[in-house]
């Protein structure tokens, strides 16, 4: 990294007195054997490993990197192992602040180095979503002729806020969103740490999930959370931190749901119902606990899409297309973003006209079918493209629908033990009073007797 005075002073300060700074910013790691999550970009011979010396002679250099991932994932730390763990000329710059002027400030100060003692540089741009397409522009010949090794952070995806050019000289990296396990891992970790907490508190089980709660799977956020947790402990004299003190701390109450017990059946079924009873606002609420409480969002959609089906049915055929909509959107972008979805969807569910008579259908056709009434295939509607079969009789006396003007033919289609049984019975409720009429009309012209 190539600091002014005032920066070096500063990490000097830090240095000497790290207890100053943020507890995110001691606990970074050193080295990438130290990071938390991403093992998949940390295996031997990666390019992040090869960015910091290992494996990396030859004639086969190290690739420029786009680091793409939420926030609180790593983006900024492995970078910051990177400028610690490598012997190259390190610059750290700012799509927020920098510009074109200092882009080729960077490049040209990287072929002086270059030129002059043979030292590559690293170039590391936080933000590059944030650059316009001619700032971007400026970086291509310095990272098509290796001059510097990019290192590009992003949270937006790469495909719409990169340009092509430097996305076909770079890898992209996807950074995953840090499990519970991960985050827990470092929350001990901070604890324990001399860099850390150095064991002065302590962290119970309710408080620790509540903690993995509110980080959402962001590292950051939970060592932020849990620095102003231990401080309030510590100030009124107590080592423990209690689920009181992080809810007073980061003011945000504990929701009392287990995600692996009953709270979680319990819950999701009182959504479902709310849901089929109309009650937008309750069935908001039962959301707004599944969310805090961190459920997953997959989880939720998916009991949604049944709702469409098992509550509303035809009575709103939008339903469903809505539901199955908010479970891809919801797989596509998760939270924080995916509560609107799941709320979006929520609502209209909530409000639909209800009708369960696909439900009942299906489970009267079932209950007769495990009975033992099902019975052979009426001979005309049987397979006839197969040779042989015309001599079984397969299809003959098939009437075609479409030749006829009504577009409906009066022939037997269910097995004889079944022709008259009549599953679907319709509600008149919103959009399924179209189908009752159409049910009735086709039954009529069927020639079926009432049973």
């Amino acid at each position: 990294m190539e600091p002014d005075l005032f920066t070096a002073a500063a990490e000097e300060r830090q240095e000497k007195d790290p207890a100053g700074s943020p507890l995110a910013v001691r606990m970074r790691p050193r080295t990438l054997d130290e990071v938390v999550g991403q093992q998949h970009l940390l295996k031997p011979g990666s390019p992040l490993r090869r960015l910091v010396g290992e494996g990396a002679s030859g004639p086969a250099g190290p690739s420029s990197v786009i680091l793409w991932g939420p926030p609180g994932t790593g983006k900024t730390t492995l970078a910051y192992v990177v400028s610690k763990a490598t012997d190259k000329r390190f610059v750290e710059l700012s799509a927020i602040t920098a510009g074109v002027k200092e882009v080729r400030a960077v490049i040209d100060g990287a072929r002086r180095a270059s030129g002059g003692y043979g030292k590559e540089t690293v170039l590391f741009l936080d933000e590059i979503h944030r650059f316009s397409k001619a700032q971007q522009d400026s970086l291509l010949p310095a990272v098509e002729n290796r001059w510097v090794t990019l290192i590009a952070a992003t949270t937006e995806n790469p495909y719409f806020s990169v340009i092509s050019p430097l996305l076909s000289r770079s890898l992209l990296l996807t950074l995953e969103p840090l499990t519970d396990d991960d985050v827990r891992g470092l929350l001990k970790r901070a604890i324990t740490d001399e860099r850390g907490l150095r064991d002065a508190v302590t962290l119970p089980e309710d408080t620790e999930e509540h903690l993995l709660r509110i980080a959402g799977g962001d590292a950051r956020r939970a060592l932020t959370a849990l620095e102003a947790a231990a401080g309030a402990a510590l100030d009124k004299g107590e080592t423990e931190i209690s689920l009181a003190t992080l809810e007073e701390t980061v003011d945000r109450a504990a929701v009392k749901y287990d995600r692996d017990g009953d709270q979680h059946y319990d819950v999701a079924s009182a959504l479902i119902k709310s849901i089929r009873g109309s009650d937008v606002d309750a069935a908001l609420h039962y959301l707004a606990r599944m969310i805090e409480a961190g459920e997953d969002p997959r989880f939720i959609a998916r009991r949604l899409m049944i709702s469409a089906s098992e509550d509303i049915g035809l009575a709103d055929p939008n339903a469903l297309p809505i539901a199955v909509a908010a479970a891809q959107a919801v797989a596509m972008i998760g939270f924080p973003e995916a509560a609107l979805t799941l709320s979006h969807a929520t609502i209209a569910l909530a409000l639909a006209p209800k009708s369960n008579s696909a439900t009942t259908a299906i489970g009267a056709a079932l209950e007769d079918v495990r009975k033992g009434l099902a019975g052979p295939v009426p001979p005309h509607l049987r397979d006839s493209h197969y040779r042989g079969a015309g001599k079984l009789g397969h299809g003959q006396g098939y009437v075609y629908p479409h030749d006829l003007p009504e577009g409906i033919a009066a022939q037997q289609y269910a097995p004889d033990a079944l022709r008259d049984r009549e599953y679907y019975a319709p509600t008149r409720h919103g959009a399924e009073a179209r189908y009752a009429d159409a049910v009735e009309w086709t039954r009529k012209h069927l020639g079926r007797r009432r049973t």
